[in-house]
């Protein structure tokens, strides 16, 4: 039987895009969760081989019951040291867990398009990064000193983290495909009118240029994550 990795979304449309098409190549099996809708989250992570949190429209400040279980569900996978990793809302879900703070932009701006992103000393020793990544985010995430910064950005400064020995929290989109490109650009045209976000044409265009960087760095990242279960 193929090892399981849980995955954790957020809405009834909403897919692991290129993390799952990877994941499955890898030859894992996709446990899907959706608590929002009453999906119940495992008491352990022994039946898997890691957990990930996806984004959604949400945020992590919400005053919802499924949000509250999600941020403090993660003390398990850090309790038990498996492979954990949060992208987007699941980064800042993580950021909350760990006592980070979770906000909009003092001037408004947010990060919707592709935008710089610049490794730290840490983040550079552990793979080479994309210079230039997909975002689609209102709210950003501050993290505690016990975790280590891997990437910054130019509006949202905290993009990247690691915490102990498998787990991340990561504020840009590498699991995008064309086709969820296309949806979110077309129900979410609304925040393209939003300060800094970037019109749709230029997306595509910008897609073109620098998907093949986060694709070879999310290839390297995923093994990086993987190995990094210490239960063995």
């Amino acid at each position: 039987m193929a090892e399981k990795i849980l995955i954790v979304l957020h809405q009834n449309t909403s897919t692991p895009g290129r993390v799952g098409h990877m994941l499955k190549h890898r030859g894992y099996d996709l446990d899907i969760c959706r608590p929002r809708y009453g999906d119940p989250l495992p008491e352990t992570l022994a039946d898997h081989a890691g957990a990930i949190y996806f984004g959604g429209p949400m945020s992590a400040n919400d005053d919802e019951d499924y949000i509250r279980q999600e941020i403090d569900w993660i003390d398990l996978p850090l309790k038990e040291k498996a492979p954990f990793l949060g992208i987007c809302l699941g980064a800042q879900m993580f950021a909350k867990n760990l006592g980070g703070d979770v906000g909009f932009h003092a001037d408004g701006e947010v990060e919707i398009g592709y935008r710089p992103l610049q490794a730290t000393q840490a983040g550079r020793a552990m793979l080479d990064w994309p210079e230039i990544v997909y975002h689609w985010n209102r709210e950003g995430f501050t993290v505690p000193d016990s975790a280590t910064m891997l990437a910054c950005g130019d509006i949202f400064n905290q993009q990247a983290f690691s915490y102990g020995p498998a787990a991340y929290g990561i504020q840009f989109h590498s699991e995008l495909t064309l086709a969820m490109m296309h949806r979110w650009t077309v129900h979410g045209a609304d925040r393209l009118l939003m300060k800094k976000a970037q019109p749709a044409d230029i997306q595509l265009r910008a897609r073109l240029r620098y998907d093949e960087a986060t694709r070879v760095w999310l290839e390297q990242f995923l093994d990086l994550w993987l190995a990094g279960d210490l239960r063995k």
